[in-house]
């Protein structure tokens, strides 16, 4: 693992002054696997006052110095250093009611959530590594630091960190912290869904997100309810091969991993189908309306889990159009219009990936989507029109013809959508001309 100057520098001020200094956690654990590392955190035996002695140079800011932990700045990048410690009890689930520090680097990797985060390292790479860390890593495995009821009981959402490490990972779940997880679910709802939302995030995109959104769908319905109907429910549909829950399952990780606008819409775009679902004379499922009923419910779940408002607008947009049938370049500038550029083009990969979730007969119709994106390309590259801003006329050209208040904007959309079509040029004269004609009748 290459230690990078600033992190060097942190660790040897430190040890200059006699103190021990490791790395720790994640940033280790991304070392060992040859991973990029983003945050990195500092782990030492100097109390809060000693290392704000040490740091008197630097600007430091006391981020959480009752438990131990603060944050100096190196080179413009911040550094979180904590003090050894040993957590109290956890009557919040969440941070510990009092810390005590500890001059012992063993107890304070006991404190950590899975083994393969309470691994340390000095600025010359050699490893702390008492409970087995790095032959987990090796053998891609994520597995509690020592009870998994006490790790889950201290903090809920390391039940959600399991799986999301998982997914992130491609690591299988150690057998004793697999039944934990799915004993203790429940106790996610005693996590804020902030929390939860950053978790899911990450689960959502990672390389393994199929075997464990499948293997764990019960987690995922402790926290999202709305999930359950679509577990086991045949879709009943020649179009289709899975149940409502794995089509989702699949169809998200066909997506591109840091796509996350379109795995989020993936992950919620069917969730609608249990509520809509009818059967004909035949036995075959039905699911009409499914996609407008999926994009009420997104929108609602999404702001439960304190999305912010232009996330939840996106989502919602695509997963309310993923079903529209587009045939022709008119459908093609229509949506632009209706959606925008930038969503059309997700909206287009977003119907290939639920394809690639269904029968393989329905995989033909990619070859037709393909054609769609390559023409939406085509329209923005010719500057044809598909929204107001770019016809011909402005609102005081109507206004000019005598159109009044909410007429100008109502005729700017009734020339759009004939322009749109085709039926009328997009040109100064003859929308005038089409004006003239509309203000006499």
């Amino acid at each position: 693992m290459n230690i990078d100057a600033n992190t060097e520098q942190i660790l040897s001020e430190l040890e200059s002054c006699g103190f021990e200094a490791y790395m720790v956690g994640g940033c280790v654990r991304d070392g060992i696997m040859g991973r990029e590392c983003h945050d990195i955190d500092i782990t030492t035996n100097a109390l809060p006052q000693q290392m704000l002695e040490v740091f008197r140079d630097y600007r430091v800011i006391p981020t959480g110095i009752k438990h131990g932990t603060v944050t100096v700045l190196c080179g413009g990048v911040p550094f979180e250093i904590t003090t050894y410690r040993i957590d109290g009890e956890y009557t919040d689930h969440r941070r510990p009611d009092k810390v005590e520090f500890t001059s012992d680097i063993t107890a304070d990797l006991a404190r950590r959530d899975f083994t393969v985060n309470a691994i340390a390292m000095d600025k010359n790479g050699s490893i702390i590594d008492p409970f087995g860390g790095k032959n987990d890593i090796e053998a891609g495995i994520i597995r509690c630091v020592g009870e998994p009821e006490k790790r889950f009981t201290e903090d809920a959402l390391r039940i959600m960190r399991a799986v999301r490490f998982s997914s992130q990972l491609g690591f299988e779940i150690d057998e004793n912290t697999a039944a934990a997880v799915h004993r203790m679910k429940d106790d996610l709802k005693k996590i804020s869904r902030e929390r939860i939302r950053e978790e899911l995030d990450k689960l959502i995109c990672g390389k393994n997100c199929i075997d464990v959104l499948l293997g764990y769908s019960d987690v995922i319905t402790a926290v999202i309810p709305e999930f359950q109907p679509c577990i086991g429910l045949d879709q009943r549909s020649p179009y289709h091969k899975y149940t409502v829950w794995e089509h989702i399952v699949r169809s998200l990780d066909s997506a591109p991993c840091e796509d996350i606008l379109l795995r989020r819409a993936l992950f919620f775009h069917d969730i609608g189908k249990p509520a809509c679902m009818t059967l004909d004379e035949n036995g075959r499922g039905h699911f009409k309306k499914h996609d407008n009923v999926g994009a009420e419910m997104t929108r609602e779940l999404m702001r439960q889990l304190k999305y912010d408002n232009r996330s939840i607008a996106d989502v919602s947009t695509l997963i309310a159009n993923h079903s529209k049938k587009i045939r022709d370049r008119a459908d093609v500038k229509k949506m632009m219009s209706n959606i925008g550029d930038e969503l059309f083009f997700s909206l287009m990969v977003m119907k290939k990936c639920d394809n690639s979730a269904k029968n393989e007969f329905v995989l033909a119709e990619n070859v037709f989507f393909d054609k769609l994106i390559a023409m939406g390309h085509e329209i923005i590259s010719n500057n044809e029109c598909r929204n107001i801003r770019g016809l011909a006329v402005k609102g005081t050209d109507l206004a000019a013809l005598g159109f009044k208040g909410a007429e100008i904007g109502g005729l700017l959309h009734e020339i759009l959508g004939l322009v749109i079509e085709g039926t009328l040029d997009n040109n100064r004269t003859e929308i005038l001309k089409y004006a003239e004609q509309r203000c006499r009748q």
